[in-house]
């Protein structure tokens, strides 16, 4: 039985729906526009008259209304009655808690504090959301259907447990994770059978720098890793999320640089993942955008071994965003192009200058500091105005974060004057001369920001 017709017995209804029990709930002079049609067909309606019958049969009760006359007489009837009792926000009237609850399916947490602090049980419920993968209750499903067979091919309750530790945090687990649940079956049978399990590459994107903006499946995975493959571009901080024990390979490039070269971390990875390991190839900002990520994939695939993608936050986005600039503005920018400033065989690209030269249009730049006077140049000669705001950002969203301001046509001396030396991203736009850009916005980190007219 649910006392009350407001938002807050709303979400106590949402929660017990969930469960076989017949729900009862009674309702003083006021309900909640929507509340019976919400629960339509689950719950039954009932005036504070016929609370006395519904107490009769029920298991417990929950008093989530304001506490009148007739919400005391209520109480009374439910002690009289003998059923347990709870009373929102009144922890002295309850004789049990309501606990905040993480459900994933056959996988169920509860988290109470006694009644004493319901908001810091919702906050330790939110950061353990946060920790378990979202289809980790079908992995639970898959395990309960191969139980009574697992026990049957492996009586001895010593290999059953390592059998289970195998799967649950291998191949089979990344799979049902990903949803591919008939995958994930086939992988526990191999695994049953005594199949050596194949390992898997995951390509994460580690994002601009900032921890904070590191997705939750990318850190899970960093702590699951058996060896992790890094980039240059990946900041220190991120690095120390990776599980302890994990093995650590820096495989980074810079300009002129390939201290590994493309081919030999191809081959890292197929081999490590052949010998059964867990493999992150972790990536500054998003592996599918000017990360190589694509001729890795294809490489991994290639090879015969399972690959997933994690996307990260490009840095496109993260140091814009972070400089208060935004890439699209119905005003100003009704497109929005990533080119790469460093062709394959060195030197700039081959783009499509004079697209690129319209106005109304931001045009983000990657790997362009080295090339930055070539492409002031061309972009100038295709039209572009000289006067196009510009925006030089070093390290976005890190501790040592360089924001510099200025036109197209001084793009080269905002570079070589301000010292920078990348990893920067050139922005080219009106909307780089916003307002509200140049760093006005609320900042994460603190930043170093100049501005030239």
């Amino acid at each position: 039985v649910v006392f009350g017709g407001g938002e807050e017995a709303r979400r106590k209804v949402r929660l017990l729906a969930k469960t076989p029990a017949q729900i009862t709930v009674i309702i003083g002079k006021d309900i909640d526009p929507g509340f019976a049609e919400e629960f339509a067909g689950r719950i039954t309606i009932a005036p504070q008259s016929e609370a006395g019958p519904a107490l009769d049969i029920a298991r417990f009760a929950i008093v989530a209304c304001r506490i009148d006359e007739n919400t005391e007489r209520s109480i009374t009837w439910a002690r009289q009655y003998g059923v347990p009792l709870n009373v929102v926000d009144r922890p002295e009237l309850c004789d049990f808690t309501v606990p905040s609850i993480l459900d994933r399916g056959e996988i169920v947490a509860a988290v109470a504090s006694g009644g004493s602090a319901p908001v810091l049980a919702k906050s330790v419920r939110a950061k353990l959301e946060g920790l378990l993968p979202a289809r980790i209750g079908d992995l639970a499903e898959l395990a309960g259907r191969m139980r009574d067979e697992v026990k049957e091919r492996l009586p001895n309750a010593g290999e059953r447990r390592q059998f289970w530790e195998s799967v649950l945090n291998g191949k089979a687990a990344e799979l049902a994770y990903a949803g591919e649940i008939e995958a994930a079956e086939q992988a526990m049978r191999d695994a049953l059978n005594g199949r050596r399990a194949q390992g898997v590459v995951h390509l994460v994107g580690a994002g601009p720098g900032d921890p904070e903006l590191l997705t939750l499946k990318a850190l899970r995975l960093l702590q699951e890793a058996d060896i992790v493959y890094f980039d240059r571009l990946v900041s220190d901080e991120i690095l120390t999320l990776i599980r302890r024990d994990a093995d650590r390979v820096p495989v980074g490039k810079s300009k002129g640089d390939h201290s590994v070269p493309q081919e030999e971390i191809h081959e890292m990875l197929i081999r490590s993942a052949r010998d059964g390991k867990r493999v992150v190839r972790l990536k500054g900002g998003d592996p599918f955008i000017f990360g190589r990520g694509g001729e890795e994939m294809e490489a991994v695939l290639a090879a015969g071994v399972e690959a997933f993608v994690v996307p990260g936050i490009s840095s496109a986005l993260g140091c814009a965003a972070q400089a208060g600039v935004p890439l699209t503005h119905r005003d100003h920018a009704q497109s929005l192009t990533f080119v790469t400033g460093h062709a394959k065989s060195g030197g700039v690209p081959d783009l499509d200058w004079e697209s690129l030269a319209k106005p109304n249009q931001t045009v983000t730049v990657f790997m362009g500091v080295g090339t930055a006077a070539a492409i002031t140049d061309k972009l100038i000669e295709a039209g572009r105005a000289p006067d196009t705001p510009v925006a030089v950002i070093e390290n976005g969203t890190r501790r040592d974060e360089i924001q510099v301001f200025g036109i197209l046509a001084e793009l080269p001396d905002l570079i070589t004057d301000n010292g920078i030396k990348g990893p920067a991203l050139l922005i080219i736009g009106k909307v780089a001369g916003l307002p509200f850009a140049s760093g006005t916005i609320a900042q994460a980190n603190p930043v170093q920001q100049e501005t030239f007219a």
